[in-house]
Parts: structure tokens; C-alpha cells; sequence
């Protein structure tokens, strides 16, 4: 058993700390105040060689899989939370490629990704199918123009960088659409420019502002066999690849919650009150210490989950240790965000400090890819079937 990073994740996590110092945190407030989308982020990560970490050499990455993401994510998102999303978006949609694509399907879109000359976007969610992902209603007919071709119809929402992305990744149901079968839904990839499919209005979002968030509208659109992702009715593609996904939506609620525990300490270090500085008090030192043990405690959860998916490791045996980072991580978040407003007193709630950005951007975290309850829900069935048991 081994706690320390290899030599290479550990001069990742060095080369990655000093770019979020230097070009996201002077720079989080304005995109977040703007809601512009920071093309300068994307382009810095693209020139450090971060846009490929989880993608396989072969296809133009590093290699460094989600263990690197991970990483990576947690250290920009001390300052931004759309950085840490931005990054995030190199692996949601290439997930089910990576997993089930063919090997034609990995050389067309992943090297794109990697050497940042496209970006991507994952539709699953709609209107009345977030945590019901079986009750889909966007639709995928049999193109009869085409062997083996499928017209996709429905709205998917919610879906993070929809109007920056060049292609996405949609699932559908191939099947009756009434049904909640699992063999009743099937991915495929989608290009941006094919017709028919039109993003029509974004979000006006609480936090996480300066990657558009908004509606992905296909109507009768064409999509040919090569770009059906693994086999027709594979619902299990969508699960795996969520599951896989669970230690790096974790890491960017550990790096929240460090950046605005590192804040606040620092302003309770020099803010002085009745005579002392506040971080004298002892109640404000047990707040500050209970949160350090969280924020221990997430990591060591965190990399776990992100070495097992490395692993391949993120079937249903797996879903307990994955579900538990991204519980505890993101729930840390938001404690840790609402400490920080706390500390720092009135000054918090007001726009002259980031905490009540972070404050903001920490609710995202417990709703996205999984909320709260939901990974709950998988724990305690991991705890029920014994797939997670202690004898």
C-alpha cells in the first residue's frame, strides 16, 4: 500500500498549482461576475497539456487517466469552479467512447480533444428525466434512407458547454418509449453542425458562470451506424460512464472546499476583534480543524474512487467506494463554502470576497451527475447486496 503520488503525478500536481495561481485565480472573479466564456483558461490548458490527461497516448493524450484529471481538477478548482468543469469536460463525453467506441470512433473525436481543437458535450438529462434516466423521451427511429441509420427527435437539458461544444455524445431511447427497459436506450455521437440540431436558449445559472449550461433541440436528426457508440440498447454505457465519472466531479469539491478554507483562514489571521485576532478563539480553531479533517478525508476517498476507475474498476461491485467520494466530497463543499461566509461575517456575503462565490458554485455540485441522494441511495444498495461489506 502506497500514499505517495509517483513522481510524475506529483510534478503534474506542482505544474498545475502554479498555473491555477497564475492564470485562474487572478482572473475567477471576472468570469464568474461576466459569465464569459474564458477562452484564455482553455487555451492555458491546452498549451500545459491538460486537455488530454484521461485520454490514451494513442490517441494524442497523456495517459495520465482520471488519477491525473483528478489532480489537475482539484487544484484549479480552488479558484474556479468553471475551470475545474472546463476540465472536466475533456472526459464526461469521451467517457462512453473511451469505454465502448470503436477503435474508427476513438481516432475521429478523441485526438480533437486532446490537442484542444474540439470540445464536446454530454446529453443525457431532460426536463423530466434528471435522476429518472429511464424516463427519456428523446427518441432514435430507424432512418429509412439509411441501413443501419437512426433519426434522433427530444430535448436533452442541462448540458454543460452546449453552445462551445463541436460534438456530443446523446442518448436515446431505441426502443419503446414508454419503456423503462434498460435495452430500450443507446448513445451516439452527434456533430455539431448536422441538421436539425439547434441549442436555442442557456441557463441563467446561480453559479458556475462562464460555461453555458442550456437545451440541446434534434429534431429529425441524422445520424449514420458509425456513430451509434457500442451496441444498440447498451443503457449500461450511460451508468458506466457516470459511475466512472464520480472521483472527478469529488476532486472539484475537494479543491472548492480547500480554496475557500485557505481564504478564510487567512482572514481570520489577520482580522482583529475584541482585542486579538478571531483565529485565536478557540471555537473558530475546532471549525477550521474539522474541516481540515474532511478535506483529508475526501481526498483519500477521492483518489481511491479515481484509481479504481483507472482500474476499469467501476462496475456495479464498485459503485459503493465511487458514490462515497462524490457524496463526501461535494457535501464537503458546500459546508465548507457556508463556513467560510460564516467567518469571514458580513464581509463574506458580499462581492468584495469569493466566498460567496464558492458559496454558490458548491449547490451545483451535490445536483450534477448524480445528486446527493441518489449516491446515497447507491451506497446503501452496495451495503444491502453486500457488494460492500466488512466480514
Amino acid at each position: 500500500m502506497d500514499f505517495e503520488l509517483s513522481d510524475e503525478m506529483q510534478s503534474l500536481r506542482d505544474s498545475v498549482r502554479r498555473l491555477a495561481v497564475d492564470k485562474i485565480k487572478p482572473r475567477a472573479r471576472e468570469v464568474d461576475r461576466t459569465g464569459a466564456y474564458p477562452q484564455d483558461f482553455f487555451d492555458a490548458f491546452r498549451d500545459a497539456g491538460l486537455l488530454g490527461l484521461c485520454i490514451p497516448e494513442e490517441f494524442g493524450g497523456s495517459g495520465a487517466g482520471i488519477v491525473g484529471l483528478t489532480i489537475a481538477i482539484e487544484e484549479v478548482t480552488k479558484y474556479s469552479n468553471v475551470a475545474g468543469l472546463m476540465l472536466l469536460l475533456t472526459r464526461l463525453p469521451t467517457g462512453p467512447v473511451m469505454i465502448a467506441g470503436t477503435e474508427e470512433q476513438k481516432r475521429r473525436y478523441l485526438p480533437g480533444i486532446a490537442d484542444g481543437t474540439s470540445k464536446s458535450a454530454f446529453g443525457l438529462s431532460e426536463s423530466q428525466a434528471g435522476s429518472d434516466v429511464a424516463g427519456m423521451r428523446t427518441r432514435a427511429t430507424q432512418d429509412p434512407n439509411v441501413e443501419g441509420g437512426w433519426l434522433l427527435n427530444g430535448t436533452k437539458c442541462w448540458m454543460s458547454g452546449v453552445r462551445q461544444a463541436d460534438w456530443y455524445t446523446v442518448f436515446a431511447k431505441t426502443g419503446d418509449p414508454s419503456s423503462r427497459a434498460h435495452d430500450s436506450i443507446t448513445a451516439f455521437i452527434v456533430d455539431r453542425g448536422t441538421p436539425g440540431l439547434s441549442t436555442p436558449r442557456v441557463d441563467k445559472k446561480m453559479g458556475v458562470r462562464g460555461v453555458d449550461t442550456g437545451e440541446l433541440v434534434l429534431e429529425d436528426v441524422a445520424v449514420g451506424p458509425d456513430n451509434v457508440i457500442g451496441e444498440v440498447g447498451g443503457f449500461r454505457l450511460a451508468m458506466l460512464g457516470l459511475n466512472s465519472m464520480r472521483p472527478i466531479v469529488a476532486a472539484r469539491g475537494i479543491g472548492l472546499a480547500e480554496g475557500a478554507l485557505m481564504y478564510a483562514t487567512q482572514y481570520v489571521s489577520e482580522r482583529e476583534a475584541f482585542g486579538t485576532t478571531i483565529s485565536s478563539f478557540q471555537g473558530i480553531q475546532w471549525e477550521i480543524a474539522k474541516l481540515a479533517v474532511e478535506i483529508e478525508a475526501a481526498r483519500l476517498l477521492t483518489y481511491r474512487a479515481a484509481w479504481l476507475a483507472d482500474q476499469g474498476k467501476f462496475t456495479r461491485e464498485y459503485v459503493p467506494y465511487l458514490s462515497m467520494a462524490k457524496y463526501h466530497a461535494t457535501e464537503l463543499a458546500v459546508r465548507a463554502s457556508g463556513l467560510a461566509v460564516q467567518l469571514l461575517g458580513a464581509a463574506g456575503y458580499m462581492e468584495d470576497h469569493p466566498t460567496e462565490q464558492w458559496y454558490r458554485d458548491a449547490r451545483q455540485l451535490t445536483i450534477v451527475e448524480g445528486t446527493s441522494q441518489v449516491q446515497l441511495g447507491l451506497i446503501a444498495r452496495g451495503v444491502l447486496n453486500h457488494d460492500l461489506w466488512w466480514d
